[in-house]
């Protein structure tokens, strides 16, 4: 008993296993793939710790197909409070923790903004992944090469295609498998891009079925709502003219995210004075259009 004991509190210890099992307290039952796109870690890193969550009996996998889903048991962690806080305890305890989280309400850190884009393509895993690497094809139908050698530590950046071998953004590659999973930190080019907890992330997921593939793009960590209203305008308009290119070879008649160009001139120029880029967009940076 005290060693599965120790178990638990081992798992709880970690902010990421903890995270994990909040998503999972959300949404019980979930794939690898659809964790993996709500942390900025890679493939790996979160399937080691699932594997202390499993140890510590918190989270239970079962395989359906060739997938994994994994599921959330919440007996160890009913089995603290029953261990050590007394029956009579419990009713004053409920009245101080009400307390505690009406104290703490105002200061309670704000969830950043996440977007998610779902379209399908009748095209296969590996075209849909080149598209998305591809520096030629970026730059067909978004605007920007996207530059990189496309492994997991490695930069990226978005450059101009007028040939100044100018980026207007970028970031850092934190997982890559292909031709189903890439993950990325995305930041305007004078943003630190370091890999971290907060930094802004864009996943693709790419998801076969017979002749079409179903891709995801979630994007976490958004600095604002602002930019939030930014890439929901940006990422449909480019992943429109991507699924233009793959099925019928050539991309939209008309750049998709002019029909936002209003919009997002509002969302550029703030009460501050400063300029708030959309990422997603080929006309990202200081100049305008660029693509």
């Amino acid at each position: 008993m005290a060693g599965d004991m120790d178990k638990v509190f081992k798992a709880l210890a970690d902010p990421t296993r903890r995270r994990l099992l909040d998503s999972l307290r959300r949404q019980d039952g979930q794939t690898l793939g659809q964790l993996c796109a709500q942390l900025a870690i890679t493939r790996q890193s979160v399937t080691q710790h699932l594997g202390v969550l499993q140890e510590a009996n918190l989270v239970n996998a079962v395989r359906r197909g060739r997938e994994r889903w994994h599921y959330l048991n919440p007996v160890p962690i009913h089995e603290l409070p029953q261990r050590w806080i007394a029956a009579f305890e419990e009713p004053r305890l409920r009245v101080l923790d009400a307390i505690r989280r009406q104290a703490e309400e105002p200061q309670m850190t704000v969830t950043k903004p996440t977007f998610v884009y779902v379209t399908y393509i009748h095209a296969t895993p590996e075209r849909v992944w080149e598209a998305l690497t591809d520096a030629d094809l970026t730059g067909a139908y978004w605007g920007h090469h996207n530059v990189s050698d496309w492994r997991p530590g490695s930069r990226w950046e978005h450059r101009r295609t007028d040939g100044s071998g100018i980026a207007d953004g970028g970031g850092t590659v934190l997982d890559a498998t292909p031709p189903t999973r890439l993950v990325m930190t995305f930041v305007d080019v004078d943003v630190d891009a370091e890999a971290g907890p907060d930094a802004s992330t864009v996943t693709f997921l790419i998801e076969p079925h017979r002749d079409i593939v179903r891709l995801t793009v979630t994007h976490v960590n958004l600095p604002s709502d602002e930019d939030f209203d930014a890439v929901s305008a940006g990422w449909p308009a480019v992943m429109a003219n991507l699924k233009s290119l793959l099925e019928t070879g050539r991309t939209l008649p008309q750049a998709p995210w002019e029909m936002h160009a209003a919009l997002r001139a509002a969302q550029r120029n703030g009460g501050d004075g400063t300029t708030r880029p959309d990422p997603t967009h080929p006309d990202a940076g200081p100049t305008g259009r660029n693509g």
